[in-house]
């Protein structure tokens, strides 16, 4: 049975849940990837791009198909909740919400940190603590008094970050030079995979950019369009800059690991260029952070809402703001305080298998919901059959894989812990 979202309102289309999208997946990653991916693969870099492409698009295309059925606020956690139920959506709630955390966290001190390299009195002390709480608390009050003002922000940060990316594009191709281009070799697919495998994390954000379904104009044709527009944007954005980077800057291109574009923009606009790449990485983070302040939320609004925890407060949505105010107040406070201390580098392995753990949650519920045609037909279906979302669990599966024994091991114990939890929640439901 689908659940409502009580008081939310549906305002966002097709251009702001596709900025959204976006602007999470574009983060402070391409302002470095271009180097990393350069020294494994040199001028066939640009084949890992579209082969990551198309694999990532395997996967959005379930999202896809699950949030045109599954239409509420919660993205993932709810497609997997419905299909699965109680526990399963705990899990991938809990997943969700703290692999968020953990990045916020990490953008949010590289965001100061860039600062600081210019500024060095933001570096540590109280001005570094008070530039993050303006940060967190600023972004809680825009989000706060509407959805209108905090997808507003979104769409300009997108906007914003891509004039740097798109001028680099548009200009560099002058400089490029079709020798730094050329490879004799196709790559293995060891090494394709291997680097796939790194690329896979830059094209994460679509599971975040959706999680506003229950604000969304007509979900059933919207999530699908978003989500093919933005996966199909940043595919493109990424091989031109990966084109851009190897065609100006050639052999050398791996020895500029800490910012590679920035160094391709002094190629081609000199040293403006690199100082405009520098503030485009300064916007890109600020960016993500707006965007991660304006959705994450909505997950523990949506575990509240499902009563899988049973904390009604956080599932309260504000009568003049519609917006789901105490939960964004308390994720931001959360996340704040993660940032201030620097203890989520302890539990940044989690984070790194917990969305592959998501990405297989909603694969598997399409097949689900798929049986469940009386309470969600309608809606896009994904082409083929069964094709892609079998394709969608190997890759999935393949990732899973290639993680280490430590993390592995840190993601059982995380569900182990979770499962107690829940147990414990259950057990005290049965008392009261």
């Amino acid at each position: 049975m689908i659940k409502k979202d009580e008081g939310l309102k549906r305002r966002v289309g097709v251009f702001g849940l596709s900025a959204n999208i976006i602007n999470i997946i574009i983060g402070s990653g391409i302002f470095v990837l271009p180097a990393i991916v350069a020294s494994y693969l040199g001028a066939s870099s640009i084949i890992a791009y579209l082969f990551c492409g198309l694999l990532m698009a395997m996967v959005m295309l379930c999202f896809a198909e699950a949030g045109s059925k599954v239409t509420n606020t919660g993205g993932p956690y709810t497609y997997i909740e419905t299909a699965f139920g109680n526990y399963a959506g705990f899990v991938a709630g809990f997943f969700a919400v703290g692999s968020n955390l953990f990045a916020d966290a990490a953008v949010s001190n590289a965001l100061v940190n860039v600062i600081a390299s210019a500024y060095p009195v933001f570096e540590n002390g109280w001005p570094r603590f008070l530039f993050l709480f303006i940060l967190f608390y600023g972004l809680v009050y825009i989000n706060v008094i509407g959805l209108k003002q905090g997808m507003g922000l979104v769409k300009f940060n997108t906007i914003v970050k891509l004039i740097p990316l798109l001028l680099l594009i548009a200009i560099g191709f002058k400089y490029v030079s079709l020798s730094n281009l050329y490879f004799e070799h196709f790559p293995s697919v060891k090494t394709l995979g291997e680097t796939s495998l790194i690329l896979f994390f830059a094209f994460q954000g679509c599971e975040t950019g959706i999680i506003v379904g229950g604000e969304v104009v007509n979900p059933k044709r919207t999530i699908p369009r978003a989500i093919l527009i933005s996966i199909t944007a940043v595919v493109v954005v990424y091989v031109l800059i990966q084109t851009i980077s190897q065609g100006g800057l050639g052999d050398t291109l791996p020895n500029f690991k800490a910012a590679p574009l920035a160094e391709t923009a002094k190629v081609v606009f000199g040293n403006f260029g690199y100082a405009l790449l520098i503030i485009g990485a300064v916007i890109s983070m600020f960016g993500y952070m707006s965007g991660t302040i304006l959705n994450s939320p909505r997950i523990v609004y949506a575990l509240a809402r499902d009563k899988v925890i049973p904390i009604k407060a956080l599932s309260k949505i504000h009568k003049s703001f519609a917006t789901p105010h105490i939960a964004i107040i308390i994720y931001a406070t959360i996340g704040f305080i993660l940032a201030v201390s620097g203890s989520f580098e302890q539990l940044a392995v989690i984070a790194s298998s917990s969305m592959l753990i998501l990405y297989l949650g909603v694969a598997l519920s399409v097949m689900k919901l798929r049986k469940s045609q009386k309470d969600y037909a309608g809606g896009f279906k994904i082409p083929g059959g069964w094709a892609i979302p079998i394709i969608a669990i190997a890759i999935i599966l393949y990732f899973l894989s290639s993680l280490s024994a430590h993390e592995m091991i840190g993601t059982v114990v995380f569900i182990g812990i979770l499962t107690l939890v829940f147990g414990l929640i259950k057990f005290l439901k049965k008392r009261k």
